[in-house]
């Protein structure tokens, strides 16, 4: 696959569960029509970020991989359309719960489960919650139009997320979120920061990244005191980090862009980032303080 039109978006949900669908759909086949191959929507896109509060009532909303109507509608779609949907859905597998995605290729096929790896905690963001720390590892999956690499939200604050990808040989990094106001610290506003991670990524693996967000102001169910406002600005940004297309703040759409995944791939070699790396130096990220880097430096100093 050499030529990749690729497409995200972005749009504001409710507790009108069936509405959130439809829009997805709309927004889905709104995308094919343009002639987008795949189509990114955004993290949880079937329902409000109910991670907002600490409630069990909302572990109800989860569905389990094999039997979720939220992906039988869209595996349906995907093959009606012919297009590759990567899907965020919440996953119930046994007494266990997970962040989850499946990508539907663009005959229908379901083509597995990524679990989210890093679960965030904070005044609003509250995943720790609901879900279990994911246990899939990373997942790179060819699909009909191209090897996508997927991480989903705050994974993608993490440089090892989008290496590790790279390195099982993604062509495009996806990223789908749920991020805006932080109800812990009202006058930060993460947007650029946001961004700008990402960008990064795509700039140290040479790789192009796409990332969906959602919009709109969502209120918790117990508290309607506690509220996030999301703030959209989903975007695609080329294998150097240049923003190729970005999404405003406030408003629902998608963003359409073709890449060129075989001229990406080549410039890709020509830098020599995989071949220079040294694996070997790179003990302090196998725990939690560096020690083990440290440690080994020491006794050979002595």
């Amino acid at each position: 696959m050499s030529l990749l039109n690729i497409a995200t978006t972005q749009m504001a949900c409710t507790w009108d569960l069936k509405r959130n669908l439809d829009q997805a759909e709309q927004l889905v086949r709104d995308a094919a029509a343009r002639g987008a191959q795949v189509i990114l929507l955004q993290e949880l896109f079937a329902t409000p970020y109910f991670c907002i509060e600490q409630d069990h009532k909302h572990l109800a909303l989860a569905e389990e991989y094999g039997q979720s109507p939220i992906l039988k509608r869209f595996a349906d779609l995907a093959r009606e359309l012919g297009v590759v949907l990567p899907l965020s859905w919440f996953e119930r597998a046994g007494n266990a719960y997970f962040n989850s995605l499946t990508v539907a290729d663009a005959d229908g096929r379901l083509l597995g489960v990524y679990r989210k790896t890093h679960i965030p905690n904070a005044i609003g963001y509250q995943e720790k919650e609901y879900f279990s720390p994911g246990d899939t590892g990373f997942k790179v999956w060819d699909s009909a139009f191209g090897r996508l690499g997927v991480g989903i939200c705050w994974d993608q604050w993490f440089p090892e997320t989008a290496r590790c990808l790279a390195l099982m040989g993604a062509e495009v990094l996806l990223f789908p979120t749920a991020i805006g106001s932080e109800p812990g610290a009202a006058g930060l506003d993460s947007r650029d920061h946001w961004q700008m991670t990402m960008r990064g990524h795509a700039a140290a693996n040479i790789l192009p990244v796409v990332a969906a967000n959602r919009v709109g102001e969502e209120v918790a169910t117990g508290d309607p005191q506690l509220r996030m406002r999301f703030y959209g600005s989903s975007f695609i940004c080329d294998h150097k980090g240049q923003l190729l297309a970005e999404a405003g703040r406030d408003t629902p759409g998608l963003l359409l862009q073709r890449l060129d995944l075989a001229a990406m791939a080549e410039e890709r070699r020509t830098w020599g980032i995989y071949r220079d790396r040294r694996p070997e130096m790179y003990a302090a990220l196998l725990g939690l303080d560096g020690r083990q880097v440290h440690a080994r430096w020491n006794t050979q100093g002595a």
